[in-house]
């Protein structure tokens, strides 16, 4: 009996399907590992096709869509937004961050409910209201957003983008090939799945480097970094007062942190008495 390979609708044949999904998925592959630059201000070499200026522009055009959702932002009359910002630029402007080719915002949102804070890729860096009113002073502050400043001088939502767009080729490619399977809606889910699982372990690789990026950052801009400690210890006592905040749905585990925090000041002595906690924040 004749096997007809390419365009059969039956049978153990290569389909037309097969050669479709493979080639989608070869695409992905291709365009992801072909497109590399060189970090601006680390000068790792990236996986990403976006200069810094598609960064800006992206960071620019998103920032109105998630005030928006977060109930707005508070008035840049308000004291507690004056001294966010004035914060994000201290930590920005006395350390390495200031290298780097981004046009720095930080933004005190409305929402008294969500404890977060986030980095839209450019440098627009956003803290909701819930955070802030637990955090006590700058330095805590600063630890912070000095985090979330080294989200984007490590360019990780870029790095996110270009890892996505690979996943939805590689979802897409398993789809169109497992199409003619009677179980092949059940094949796509799970490498769906598994393409969710590969997000979050780059996820929670790019907060520890970030967490590492805001130690220094705060530390040049004078700030004491024991005081990512007790913000480890706020988010903690955070969720063990009932349910998860938000910020630990895509961070690290605290406790993990704070251990990870002791070691990096163990290899990073400083002066003590020439680093500050800063002032009380403003309620």
């Amino acid at each position: 009996m004749t096997q007809y390979y390419g365009y059969g609708y039956g049978g153990r044949g290569i389909h037309l399907r097969h050669i479709i999904g493979a080639l989608v998925i070869l695409f992905g592959i291709v365009s992801y590992f072909s497109h590399e630059s060189v970090n601006p201000t680390t000068g790792e070499r990236q996986h990403v096709a976006m200069t810094a200026d598609d960064e800006i522009s992206l960071g620019l055009q998103s920032a109105p869509q998630m005030v928006a959702r977060m109930g707005g932002e508070v008035p840049a009359s308000d004291a507690r937004a004056r001294q966010v910002q004035n914060v994000g630029q201290r930590v920005v402007s006395r350390s390495e961050a200031r290298k780097s080719p981004y046009q720095y915002q930080f933004h005190l949102l409305s929402d008294e409910q969500t404890i977060n804070a986030f980095a839209l890729p450019g440098g627009q860096i956003f803290i909701t209201l819930g955070l802030y009113e637990k955090l006590a002073d700058e330095a805590e502050l600063a630890g912070v957003l000095g985090h979330e400043t080294g989200h984007v001088v490590e360019r990780h939502v870029a790095q996110q983008i270009e890892q996505s767009r690979l996943g939805q080729s590689i979802v897409l490619g398993t789809g169109i090939a497992a199409s003619g399977n009677r179980n092949g809606l059940a094949t796509w889910a799970l490498a769906d799945l598994a393409d969710q699982m590969v997000q979050l372990k780059f996820s929670r690789k790019d907060e520890s480097q970030a967490d590492e990026k805001g130690l220094e950052f705060m530390t040049e801009a004078g700030y004491d970094p024991r005081a990512m400690i007790d913000v480890m210890m706020i988010l903690k006592e955070a969720s063990a007062s009932g349910g998860e905040p938000e910020f630990l749905q895509t961070h690290p585990d605290p406790g993990n942190r704070i251990e990870a925090i002791e070691n990096w000041m163990r290899e990073h002595p400083f002066l003590a008495e020439q680093l500050s906690r800063g002032e009380a924040l403003a309620k």
